[in-house]
């Protein structure tokens, strides 16, 4: 689509009850990001109240018909998605406006390939629009749905806004605290306001156009009275479980508490998929938040859900058993998935998942929903699955891993809260058993056959380029950082997402291809994380010759100050560090400068300065090396629990010293969610 054109989306396909809206961008530093918003407008243009406006904070709508479902990564950055239940959204709203925002003084013009993708309830993508104008605004309007005889429609709007969230808010009648409102303003000084919107001629154009108002409607000064400055919470009360644990009545620690989903009964792994099964569609069904949190990824409406196992269906001459059932109802239509699990590490297979997307498109259900260990890569499917051209009903196929199912709950429960003590527990229960040993449900665990073999070719240096074992290792490492990203996000109840440095456009199996390549020259694995708030990427890199993991990060210095003050302050701050915590100083037009452990340097910090005083500085390095272990799986001396144990680490022990307290996107005084 082009700026200003519009589409009926009942014109494009069958399955726009629900709808998923992702916003893209990518960055050349890997840095660069910015949170979606969502505003809810009646036939004025303006929200029908402050619950109207949906972001961060305010994630997701009571009937179901908005939610924010966070980040993705992907081949060239990260994509940020909206569900949309299109079913649910009430009579009186007119249109629905799809922003984002950046932060910090933070421009869009700083980030690449800006663009918004509309897919249907099937996954399939229906229309795409690039952003090719962003520049000095740190706020975008990407597109609207609104109401046209009876059906929705889409537009591609791409304007730009100057003074940010808190503007864009404001002019949509949202009432924004002064104090926030001026945070925002400040940070974001440089345009006076909203851009104009020119919609092209029709003559020539893919889609047809029409006149509609403006986007936004500015509030000026002689709009009527201000409303009162204390404004009503964006969210609902939340409840969060205490972080401090109660003290015990048990008499020793031999006394184990009750648990509502045992594990020690289960001895094999056909009573672990059962029991996970069960456990996990039990409670989807009974905490609505948690169980909409899931599917709503994969189209299904915001209705009344139920949940069932071990379902009989026929299939030919021999009936299938699917491991469980959801089926959503919403105004008497039905949404229905089957689900397929595996527990312990076992993969799925093809026969068994080929059989259910048979019945499923034979008997008109929309999805096939997969749950093992493993983590999905882009561009690279778990199963191969053949779509029979000639059906007319669409099934969707989609996958979760365990890991993805734990973060969820952990995000719910732990940071941004329920509505019901009952729910908080329910969740809470659930964590304990995905994070049992003995549940089986433990997320990515092996590394594959392919990893001895490797690692012994690099170390006599008989490993040549081409070599399919190592692209066997490079998808291996990038499941385990995506998986190392879901648990350290749902510890800190922030976004932590792996940093992907290329293009749009680019083939994510081509570009592993060049790092298995880059394996076999310098026997190395490398990988970025970057961790909401934190003022640098977390690097990871395995030397697979020497053993060895090294945890760094590139701490800029500030725009004004002395080199010896920034030094001395580093040194205070990372007081409780790690004593052989590596302090290297990165200078100008040099590959490197002073370099030593946090421990030689405390007493004289000025070590770290270069001795040529003209020399400008540009950061220091913080780095930890630890060796790494050996073994595929994740015993104790196993390479990913080694990986797993040397990211938290850094984290807890160098980056919470560090981490930069910004005073960002301040909205509300009382935010009624923890914050992340």
């Amino acid at each position: 689509m082009i700026k200003g054109s519009n589409v009926t989306l009942a014109a494009l396909s069958e399955n726009v009850g629900s709808v998923i809206v992702s916003l893209g961008w990518g960055s050349p530093t890997g840095e660069g990001d910015a949170d979606v918003s969502v505003l809810l407008l009646d036939a004025s243009g303006k929200v029908r109240s402050d619950s109207d406006f949906y972001f961060y904070n305010n994630p997701v709508a009571a009937d179901g018909s908005v939610q924010l479902l966070g980040k993705t990564p992907t081949a060239d950055g990260n994509e940020d998605r909206i569900s949309f239940d299109l079913t649910a959204v009430a009579p009186d709203v007119d249109r629905i406006v799809v922003a984002a925002s950046r932060y910090d003084g933070a421009r869009f013009g700083e980030l690449e390939e800006v663009r918004l993708s509309l897919a249907d309830g099937a996954g399939e993508e229906l229309v795409h629009f690039a952003v090719d104008d962003a520049d000095a605004v740190s706020a975008i309007i990407f597109g609207e749905l609104y109401r046209r005889e009876g059906g929705w429609k889409f537009r591609a709007v791409g304007q730009g806004y100057g003074t940010g969230l808190a503007g864009l808010a404001t002019d949509f009648g949202v009432d924004i605290e002064d104090d926030a409102a001026a945070v925002e303003a400040q940070d974001n000084a440089a345009s006076d306001g909203p851009a104009d919107v020119t919609l092209p001629a029709a003559a020539g154009e893919p889609y047809p156009q029409e006149t509609l108002t403006a986007v936004p409607t500015p509030r000026r000064p002689d709009d009527g009275p201000k409303k009162p400055s204390a404004r009503p919470r964006t969210a609902k009360k939340k409840i969060t479980l205490p972080k401090a644990t109660r003290k015990t009545l048990a008499e020793n620690e031999s006394w184990k508490e009750a648990r509502l989903f045992p594990v020690s009964a289960l001895k094999s792994d056909r009573d672990r998929e059962m029991r996970a099964t069960s456990v996990l569609l039990s409670v989807m069904a009974q905490v609505p938040e948690f169980g909409r949190r899931l599917i709503a990824a994969f189209g299904a409406p915001a209705g009344r859900m139920e949940t069932f196992t071990e379902v009989t269906l026929p299939h030919g001459d021999t009936p299938r058993r699917p491991d469980g059932v959801i089926r959503v109802e919403r105004a008497g239509k039905l949404w229905t998935a089957l689900v397929e699990t595996k527990t312990n590490g076992n993969a799925l297979k093809a026969d068994q998942v080929q059989a259910y997307m048979d019945i499923a498109a034979r008997r008109g259900y929309e999805a096939v929903v997969t749950l093992s260990n493993d983590v999905a890569l882009e561009g690279s499917p778990l199963i191969d699955v053949k779509i029979d051209g000639r059906r007319k009903h669409k099934v969707a196929l989609w996958h979760l891993s365990w890991a993805e199912v734990a973060h969820q709950a952990q995000m719910l429960i732990r940071h941004e809260g329920v509505g019901n003590p009952a729910h908080a527990w329910l969740l809470q229960e659930l964590l304990h058993y995905l994070q049992h040993e003995n549940s089986g449900c433990h997320g990515f665990q092996n590394m594959g056959p392919a990893w001895v073999p490797v690692r012994n070719g690099i170390d006599d240096e008989t490993l040549c380029q081409g070599d399919p074992r190592a692209l066997e290792v490079v998808e291996s490492w990038e499941r385990l950082i995506r998986q190392v990203s879901l648990g350290l996000g749902g510890e800190l109840g922030q976004k932590v997402l792996p940093v992907q440095r290329t293009r749009r456009g680019a083939d994510p199996g081509a570009r592993r291809s060049r790092l298995a390549d880059q394996l076999c020259l310098e026997g190395r694995l490398q990988a970025e994380l970057r961790i909401e708030g934190t003022p640098g990427v977390l690097a990871i890199s395995a030397d697979l010759r020497t053993g060895r993991l090294r945890t760094s990060m590139e701490i800029p210095v500030p725009e004004q100050g002395y080199p010896l003050s920034w030094a001395k302050r580093l040194v205070r701050r990372l007081a409780e560090a790690p004593a052989d915590l590596h302090i290297e100083t990165l200078v100008e037009g040099e590959t490197g400068g002073p370099r030593g452990t946090l421990e030689r340097l405390r007493p004289e910090p000025a070590d770290m300065l270069p001795k040529d005083s003209s020399t400008r500085t540009t950061g220091f390095r913080l780095s930890l090396l630890k060796g790494m272990g050996s073994g595929r799986g994740n015993a104790e001396s196993g390479f990913i629990r080694s990986v797993d144990d040397a990211v938290h680490r850094f984290y807890s022990t160098v980056v919470v010293h560090v981490h930069r307290a910004a005073p960002r996107r301040a909205v509300s005084k009382e935010p009624a969610v923890a914050t992340r």
